[in-house]
């Protein structure tokens, strides 16, 4: 499907404009109420189900709300907390690592600039989009693997690298709508467009997606 950059921008305008319909309070599932919370969950949510990270940071939170908290824990103490959510002593590290440079470095406060956020341990490119997009309201596009699925599903993209995705999606969709498109896709993707078995009966944008069988 050869399509001009203007007519993917047209249609992905469409698909965008059906999807805040039909997934109205469509937004991070992940649970927080500070920059440096969000990004310790997401840091969690690395090959963990969304569910499980909040179950763990509604107690994790509630005793270690802030890097400083975290500064004064070791990465063994770290890990115990956060067994549960998998690949829990690289994940410890992170947070640790990450949680002192927060404290020492920023202050216990999250920097909101893309190229400082990446420079934290365990903070890459997708990391930074969820908490500038979601806390910082900045114009953000998350690419994880329902994003990359449904992407290429919908030929946006033939590709499977996030950053090349990233950046081709950025240039068809309105700039305005980069930090909810990624909610709306994972919902879409959890709900319908599912992984190997996707309802394209039940689709709402069935219409305008090259896959649709």
């Amino acid at each position: 499907m050869n399509e001009s950059i203007k007519i993917k921008s047209t249609r992905i305008a469409k698909i965008i404009k059906k999807l805040k319909n039909e997934y109205p309070d469509s937004k991070c599932s992940l649970v927080f109420t500070s920059p440096y919370q969000l990004l310790v969950a997401t840091i969690l949510s690395a090959q963990c189900t969304d569910e499980r990270v909040n179950k763990v940071t509604n107690k994790l939170f509630k005793i270690y709300p802030d890097a400083k908290s975290f500064y004064n824990l070791s990465v063994q103490e770290i890990g115990e907390l956060i067994y549960s959510t998998g690949f829990y002593n690289n994940k410890a590290k992170s947070i640790k690592n990450m949680s002192d440079i927060v404290y020492k470095k920023y202050r216990g406060e999250i920097p909101n600039k893309l190229n400082l956020l990446i420079e934290l341990p365990g903070v890459g490119r997708k990391t930074a989009n969820v908490v500038l997009g979601n806390v910082f309201n900045k114009a953000a596009l998350v690419v994880d693997t329902h994003v990359t699925r449904i992407s290429n599903l919908l030929e946006f993209s033939k590709s499977k690298n996030a950053v090349v995705i990233e950046r081709e999606l950025c240039g068809i969709v309105d700039k305005k709508d980069w930090s909810i498109l990624a909610h709306l896709f994972i919902d879409h993707g959890r709900k319908v467009c599912i992984a190997n078995r996707p309802r394209c009966n039940k689709c709402v944008i069935y219409k305008l997606c090259p896959s649709a069988t």
